[in-house]
């Protein structure tokens, strides 16, 4: 017994014809015939009676039509899920994103994903770069949204989304507060809150800036998110560099936010898209379609390096 089987005995059914059958199913009535016989021979069963009056079905018809109709949508489905997997528009799709990612990139990113791609289900995970890329290494993520620069150990591929530099947060009631154009030497004398190591990107971006003007930053305390970098901030513990997204978390009126007028282009920040060249799938790269379409950068996917490592 086969789908084709399935498909003569409901049609069949819902005609009780058999040249009206035969016709649906663009065929001549004796093989229909024969493939009832044979159908009905294999189930050791009769599924319908054949008299003068025509055709009508038996209570085992009758019993087993809803599951033949049953069994034909759900392999049209299969074969419907199928065609929709090749293409990408359905599936899941693991993605892990910096807290950063959450002001700009994905309220953008997503909605028009899953409009374009409604079948395709997104589980996002948030997490930092450093574990992004050990989670796409071992493939427990398809996609990251991580920030960048990253270490050269990483084998993987960025489609940047989003360039920024850093700017400066400063309790509101300290002397840099008031000053209209901040530079990098005025931090020179200052304590930092910093990043700790396993914020790697930012730490690197942020050593290099205070470096690259010829000094090496006086660190007090550490911390792992920017969202605790600005808590400190706030509590008078220090200056901070920060991604310049962190002024859209929202109205601080214990933190003054300054740009820096000489900042280092070259100790600017990204966020990207990353993912393992060798395990690209459909999903994968319609995903990177839609997030190059709201993010153009006018550039090819890059390894993931970090200048000098």
């Amino acid at each position: 017994m086969d789908f084709r089987h399935l498909r003569q005995f409901v049609v069949l059914a819902e005609t009780l014809n058999f040249r009206k059958a035969a016709e649906k199913l663009h065929m001549s009535q004796p093989p229909l015939s024969v493939s009832i016989r044979k159908l009905e021979t294999e189930l050791g069963v009769e599924l319908f009676h054949r008299g003068k009056n025509g055709v009508r079905l038996t209570k085992s018809g009758e019993a087993a039509l809803q599951d033949a109709r049953r069994a034909l949508f759900h392999a049209g489905e299969f074969v419907q899920s199928a065609r929709a997997a090749t293409k990408g528009e359905r599936g899941v799709l693991s993605i892990g994103f910096v807290g950063s990612a959450t002001h700009s990139i994905l309220p953008i990113v997503v909605p028009l994903f899953r409009q374009r791609y409604p079948g395709v289900q997104l589980i996002l995970r948030e997490s930092r770069s450093v574990q992004i890329i050990d989670a796409l290494a071992n493939g427990t993520l398809d996609i990251g949204i991580l920030r960048t620069p990253v270490p050269s150990r990483s084998q993987l591929h960025m489609q940047t989304l989003q360039t920024e530099n850093l700017i400066l947060a400063v309790p509101r009631n300290h002397a840099l507060a008031s000053v209209t154009h901040v530079r990098m030497a005025d931090l020179r004398n200052q304590d930092f809150i910093f990043y700790a190591h396993e914020a790697h990107g930012l730490r690197m971006a942020a050593l290099h800036a205070c470096e690259a003007h010829g000094f090496t930053p006086r660190i007090t305390q550490e911390a792992l998110q920017v969202a605790t970098l600005i808590s400190l901030v706030e509590a008078g513990l220090g200056i901070a560099l920060v991604p310049s997204v962190s002024r859209q978390s929202g109205s601080n009126q214990r933190v003054a936010w300054k740009t820096i007028i000489d900042f280092p282009s070259s100790a600017s920040i990204a966020i990207a898209l990353a993912w393992r060249p060798n395990d690209e799938t459909v999903l994968i790269r319609n995903f990177q379609a839609v997030a190059q379409a709201a993010f153009p950068q006018d550039r090819e996917p890059d390894p993931a390096t970090i200048p000098g490592e």
